[in-house]
């Protein structure tokens, strides 16, 4: 059935409920313009791989693998790559790699890349970049007037569309008073709202049957560091 809210279509990213195509509590999205996915793939392995051809199984295989070898690991080690238009969308299974400011300005170099992390157990990311530079930035669970960047309100008027808070005094949430429900819904809807913002910028909508395509995989040379996830 059709509906006319902008964040039904990513609400299949907050919980299982059965889909074979969730990508999980931890992972990131990032979608890049001007680059083909074997090089979206090159620039994740630093120019040591272009990418094998796989499907999405195969890619939470790979990455399922080195978690376990890894008891857990830092984060993921395998991303996929496909192509949606003119846009390449990777997909970091249990990472955070291309929301990491020191990592996305080597990845947007000579392009536009805008990522999303979501991460069960520490804090979401949405960060977009071009030639090496934050344009703008924010925590999806946090209140968006919070935003950073060399332009942080660039992409005001999208958000504003997605009925996001984008200044202090007009934020009229008490995030200790759950009596409401407010935060509640605010805090289902603060990942969806990242993707429904993506969509808008790329006019890609990430959904399940997107991870139906095939795509090339490869390896994720970078790693985590401490202060790594510094907004600076």
């Amino acid at each position: 059935m059709a509906t006319s809210d902008p964040l039904a279509p990513f609400q299949w990213l907050i919980d299982h409920n059965g889909n074979d195509r969730w990508p999980g509590e931890i992972f990131t999205v990032a979608f890049f313009r001007g680059l083909d996915p074997s090089e979206v793939v090159c620039r994740f392995s630093r120019g040591e791989d272009h990418g094998q051809e796989s499907g999405f199984d195969g890619l939470i295989k790979q990455a399922s693998e080195f978690s376990f070898k890894t008891d857990g690991g830092s984060e993921g080690d395998t991303v996929g790559v496909l192509q949606a238009g003119e846009w390449s969308v990777a997909i970091e299974p249990f990472g955070w790699m291309a929301t990491l400011p020191d990592v996305l300005a080597e990845l947007s170099r000579d392009c536009e890349v805008l990522a999303i992390t979501r991460h069960a157990y520490a804090e979401d990311s949405f960060a977009y970049a071009i030639d090496g530079t934050l344009v703008t930035g924010y925590k999806p669970l946090e209140c968006p007037h919070i935003r950073y960047g060399s332009e942080p309100d660039r992409l005001n008027g999208f958000m504003r569309e997605l009925g996001m808070t984008l200044d202090m005094r007009d934020d009229a949430h008490d995030w200790d008073d759950g009596d409401d429900g407010d935060d509640g819904d605010d805090y289902f809807a603060a990942l969806p709202r990242a993707f429904a913002l993506a969509a808008k910028l790329t006019q890609v909508r990430f959904i399940p049957e997107m991870l139906d395509r095939a795509m090339l995989i490869g390896p994720v040379a970078y790693r985590w560091s401490a202060g790594s996830r510094s907004d600076k």
